[in-house]
């Protein structure tokens, strides 16, 4: 393709932007200024590796409880990690709060891509987004959903992840100098929802003319992506403490780390590489409940749940009793959350 159908390509893309986008709280209308980068920044921050419609109540609470960045910034940490609990990814809960502090000292967002780059826990995608989209300069903003579309439109063959500088230097061949925010998000909302990744919809696609997969005949084949790996499966064992049929004791998870920060039972140190010990935080008796099983991103877990018979709790250290009828208010990560149904479950058995 040349710089004139390159050009051409932005212009059709904007013009069916203009038309189909779609709706989403933290997005402002086709060729509006966004309104504030807070909420872009958070939006995108959140996004990350999860879905729109898992994200749309996270961010309704968020932005209802932390109305600005400067409100965020001043939260206390175990609050904003209960709030994010459930939807995963927890090292983001707290480079959100530590950009949200950096931000609040600085006294506003950098507006361009290099400062942003600089705040804490900005990767390159993040940074341009917010770049782009909340403050409307050019930059190249390339997310799953862009990874697809610039590998069928431009037929590239080399496997991801090896083909990433590739689609990152054709995104760039396309990326307007004008509404540049309104272009990488259309180009997200074009992935997300006729560029998928099975069964592509090229009738309803505005690009379709100049797309090379499409002229061969087979662009779901692209992105081509590498076999995956089979992942490890470890095993470890959670500890459920009840006190006086009203108290569970839950400890805070340390800071760096797999939860990190996160409020969860008492396990037995499993983690990415390695089983867990089987050694609780007391010396028994304890009774088997069953086992739950969590996949992350590099290692699924089997976890054995075990609850406490005795009735001494002397050698608990660094946790909390927590009541049984707030649990929910614990803020849980998925993992601990699927262990405590299955102990009041089992509970409700006996």
């Amino acid at each position: 393709m040349d710089a004139s159908s390159d050009t051409a390509i932005a212009a059709m893309l904007l013009d069916w932007y203009d038309a189909h986008a779609r709706t989403l709280p933290w997005r402002a209308a086709p060729g509006t200024p966004a309104p504030d980068p807070y909420r872009v920044w958070l939006s995108e921050v959140m996004l990350q590796q999860t879905t729109v419609a898992a994200v749309k109540d996270y961010f309704a609470a968020f932005t209802t409880r932390w109305p600005t960045v400067k409100a965020l910034a001043a939260a206390a940490d175990e609050e904003v990690m209960a709030a994010w609990a459930g939807l995963g990814y927890y090292a983001r809960a707290r480079n959100l709060l530590a950009c949200a502090r950096e931000v609040a000292r600085l006294g506003r967002f950098p507006d361009t891509e290099e400062g942003l780059r600089a705040l804490p826990g900005l990767g390159a995608y993040t940074a341009a987004a917010v770049a782009a989209i909340a403050f409307g300069r050019r930059a190249v903003v390339v997310d799953a959903n862009v990874e697809r579309v610039v590998s069928r439109l431009f037929a590239i063959e080399e496997p991801l992840p090896g083909s990433r500088p590739a689609i990152r230097a054709k995104a760039d061949t396309i990326t307007p100098q004008r509404r540049a925010g309104d272009f990488a998000q259309a180009m997200m909302d074009l992935g997300a929802t006729v560029c998928t990744s099975r069964s592509p919809r090229c009738l309803l696609c505005p690009i379709s003319g100049p797309c090379e997969a499409r002229r061969m005949g087979d662009p779901a084949r692209l992105p081509v992506k590498a076999a995956k790996k089979a992942k490890a499966v470890r095993q470890g064992r959670a500890f459920w403490i009840e006190r006086d049929e009203a108290e569970v004791w839950l400890v805070r998870r340390p800071g760096s780390g797999m939860l990190g920060g996160m409020r969860a039972l008492p396990d037995d140190g499993w983690a990415a590489r390695i089983d867990g010990s089987g050694e609780g935080p007391l010396t028994g008796p304890w009774e088997s409940a069953g086992k739950v099983g969590h996949v992350f991103t590099h290692f699924a877990l089997e976890l054995n749940l075990a609850v406490y018979l005795g009735d001494g709790f002397e050698g608990l250290e660094d946790g909390e009793w927590w009541p049984l009828d707030r649990l929910n208010e614990a803020g849980l990560p998925t993992l601990f959350a699927k262990a405590a149904r299955l102990a009041l479950a089992e509970k409700e058995d006996a």
